[in-house]
């Protein structure tokens, strides 16, 4: 039975997901390698001081229960715990996070079974005015600039299909066999984020991710060992034909504004062309699928060339760390095996993702999103409470999993090309469909550790 999606209304830092922060500098293969190593071998130490601010919720919310304890400087504090209660359907959660989860009408995270449509919100005119592009290399860790990566010819399907390994590791820039390689990463489970073929940072983590899992030397280089464990147990095609339907034709949003008071007026923050749709279903850059099919009107009744991604991961996660050092989150079976593991956006050194160990409390599909500018940022000349409407191009993305730690969570984001090249306020940002075949396979209870 697949259940209808709910709607959760947060009032977390809008920074966790639409304002970003440079990182000043993205790690090496090496070092991305050497960190994960230490993630998988349970080495690595944890910081139990970062603290990160935490909002109030939303004005909407019912007042029936406790008021949430606040610390007025916008920081945690060292408050005392506040009470326990239970949630719909007998969760355990904290005052805010109930009061978010039946506002919302949440179900245990048991119940969250809808089927993923695989969204989300490529960089693209949302929420926070990010546009898409045909070349830019969203994956570079490089800090050359752009133009000297930019391929005169991006590979076509036939090159990408025909790509085999010929030694050392992936070429600069963009090229079919960094497609083929992204492609075979995902589909054993270790996101690169967006396909683009691009080389850079997110790929090389992922790699290193699988070398560790297969008990290799963890490089985060390609090499013959991996390129042969990857191909192993996949011979199909890594392309495939798909037929615009009426459905991805409809439900679009017009441009977003980037003005929060207008995007509230809007009934949803949905994707806002068939391209961008598409894209995040078949978990490619919009440009990139753009130049896989030259000529396209993108109208229903076209077929078009996708990637196949290959099916969504059914084995359920036992535990969860966040590696803040590598910007990866894994997850584990009760095996302690590695299953998954994703590029995400963590907290900055200023306003830090939690520290230690919390739980999943509950999942919310679809949720909207409260600005409040007494604990958020300023964004623009807004200074009242607004509440933005679901949709994947909204600051949350498609899905939110709450957390035992008050306003934070792990959720989607309406920019996946912007990971590993930003900082959040605090929460754990990932790409929409890797958010989405997470929330089917957590439940209440699912320890997610912070690793630093």
């Amino acid at each position: 039975m697949t259940p209808t999606p709910i709607r959760l209304s947060l009032s977390i830092l809008a920074l966790a997901a639409s304002g970003a922060v440079a990182q000043q500098g993205t790690p090496s293969g090496a070092d991305i390698a050497a960190e994960t190593r230490k993630v998988l071998e349970g080495t690595a130490g944890q910081d139990t001081q970062g603290q990160a601010a935490q909002p109030t919720p939303s004005e909407s919310q019912p007042q029936q229960q406790p008021p949430a304890q606040q610390d007025t400087q916008g920081g945690t504090g060292a408050e005392a715990p506040p009470a326990t209660v239970t949630a719909p359907g007998g969760t355990a959660a904290q005052p805010e996070t109930l009061r978010m989860l039946q506002q919302g009408g949440a179900q245990p995270v048991e119940a969250q079974q809808a089927t993923p449509d695989n969204s989300g919100a490529s960089a693209s005119s949302g929420a926070s005015g990010a546009s898409g592009s045909a070349t830019a290399p969203s994956d570079a860790s490089s800090t050359e600039p752009m133009q000297a990566q930019t391929p005169k010819v991006p590979p076509t399907p036939e090159e990408i299909e025909a790509a085999s390994y010929q030694g050392g590791p992936l070429p600069d820039g963009q090229s079919a066999i960094t497609v083929k390689t992204q492609i075979l990463l995902d589909r054993a489970g270790i996101s690169p984020g967006i396909i683009d073929g691009w080389k850079g940072g997110m790929s090389e983590s992922a790699i290193a991710a699988f070398e560790t899992r297969e008990g290799f030397t963890a490089d985060g280089q390609l090499d013959s060992q991996v390129w042969d464990a990857l191909t192993a147990t996949q011979p199909a095609p890594m392309l495939q034909s798909y037929t615009i339907t009426e459905e991805d034709v409809t439900g679009l949003s017009d441009p977003l504004p980037e003005d929060y008071a207008k995007l509230a007026e809007l009934d949803q923050l949905g994707y806002t062309s068939v391209a961008e749709k598409l894209a995040e279903r078949f978990h490619m850059d919009q440009g990139f699928l753009e130049n896989l099919n030259p000529g396209t009107g993108w109208r229903q009744g076209e077929t078009i060339t996708v990637v196949d991604p290959g099916p969504a991961l059914e084995t359920k996660v036992a535990r969860i760390e966040v590696r803040k050092g590598t910007s990866r989150l894994a997850g584990f079976d009760e095996s302690g095996r590695m299953i998954l593991n994703y590029p995400v956006t963590v907290g900055s050194a200023q306003t830090p993702s939690p520290s230690g160990t919390v739980e999943v409390v509950a999942v919310a599909m679809d949720p909207t999103y409260t600005y409040n500018p007494d604990v958020n940022f300023q964004q623009g000349d807004n200074d009242e409470v607004l509440i933005l409407p679901p949709g994947p191009n909204g600051p949350v993305g498609s899905v939110w999993i709450d957390l035992s730690k008050p306003t934070y969570g792990l959720h989607g984001t309406s920019e996946p090309d912007s990971l590993f090249q930003a900082a959040s306020h605090g929460c754990v940002r990932m790409t929409n469909w890797d958010a989405e075949e997470l929330a089917l396979l957590v439940s209440e209870g699912v320890v997610v550790e912070f690793i630093e």
